[in-house]
């Protein structure tokens, strides 16, 4: 009787060794790889639209990949519809925009599947052909202009020359900012001179095209495009960070990065690093405002 009982307790006690050998061995091994999980971004994510905030997304992408080589983020412009259009669908991870999804979309539900991240804010000029002899323009001379009643910059304050509008798509989030914060919701007239599809294009043709006029974001206009073009005030107001700031200068809008549903792993972290304080200096130099920055 004996015996059998200090077999039984022998036995007993060994099982309960290996037990514990595999519990021990089995936590620390998935203890490891959840801090190896945690610790490491990786993947593929594409981000299209606005072609205004483009460079900003492109430079900042290249920054996060430094820091997170297995982590791959596509950028592509296209314009701002195409960025809404295509998150909605859920064909990119990432719709880029100048505007807000509500006044973009014509399906009112999809628009609310959307969730925007206000990552930065940027301002926008009214651009000329450099031989152009005026450095200011009213709203209403702007909006005369794009209505096709002022035809020749003598009607406003230029030389004898006719004027050459170069628009962009409807399509276009700087558009539709333009229309909005300059125009005051008026239509431009259909068919009037020509229409460009980037913000790199609108810069080339206002260059190469005497008496041209057209509007442009602030992050293209480095200073050597700037000494080959006109930048006019508007209401004697210069487009600069402090006049947005101060909401002297109408021009400007937030800058929009849509997710469909609440962003996750590599989307969430490059949304996150992109609002970054880390980030900040890249939004500053590459001529945009952080978000953080508007009141």
């Amino acid at each position: 009787m004996k015996r059998k009982s200090l077999k039984t307790i022998i036995a007993a006690l060994a099982i309960t060794m290996v037990a514990g050998v595999f519990v021990g061995c089995g936590g620390d091994n998935k203890e490891a790889g959840d801090t190896k999980n945690s610790d490491k971004i990786s993947g593929t994510i594409t981000a299209v639209g606005s072609t205004a905030l483009q460079p900003l997304v492109e430079q900042s992408a290249k920054n996060f990949k430094a820091k997170n080589p297995e982590a791959t983020i596509n950028v592509q412009g296209g314009g701002s519809g195409a960025g809404l259009n295509q998150v909605a669908e859920g064909s990119v991870e990432i719709g880029n925009s100048d505007v807000t999804a509500e006044s973009k979309l014509k399906d009112k539900e999809i628009a609310k599947q959307l969730v925007d991240h206000k990552v930065a804010a940027i301002g926008f000029a009214i651009i000329a052909h450099k031989d152009i002899k005026t450095d200011n323009l009213t709203k209403e001379q702007i909006q005369g202009i794009f209505e096709g009643k002022y035809t020749n910059w003598n009607q406003v304050g230029g030389q004898d020359l006719s004027i050459q509008v170069v628009n962009r798509p409807k399509s276009s989030g700087t558009r539709a900012t333009f229309v909005e914060t300059i125009m005051d919701g008026k239509s431009e007239k259909e068919g009037l001179g020509t229409t460009q599809d980037s913000s790199g294009s609108v810069e080339k043709t206002i260059t190469s095209t005497p008496g041209s006029i057209s509007y442009i974001a602030l992050s293209y206009l480095t200073e050597e495009k700037r000494q080959n073009l006109k930048m006019l005030k508007i209401e004697n107001v210069d487009a600069t960070k402090e006049n947005i700031l101060s909401k002297r200068y109408p021009f400007w809008s937030y800058e929009h990065m849509y997710t469909k549903g609440e962003a996750t792993g590599l989307t969430k972290a490059f949304i996150d690093y992109m609002m970054s304080d880390e980030n900040k200096a890249v939004v500053e130099k590459l001529g945009y405002i952080a978000a953080t920055d508007m009141k």
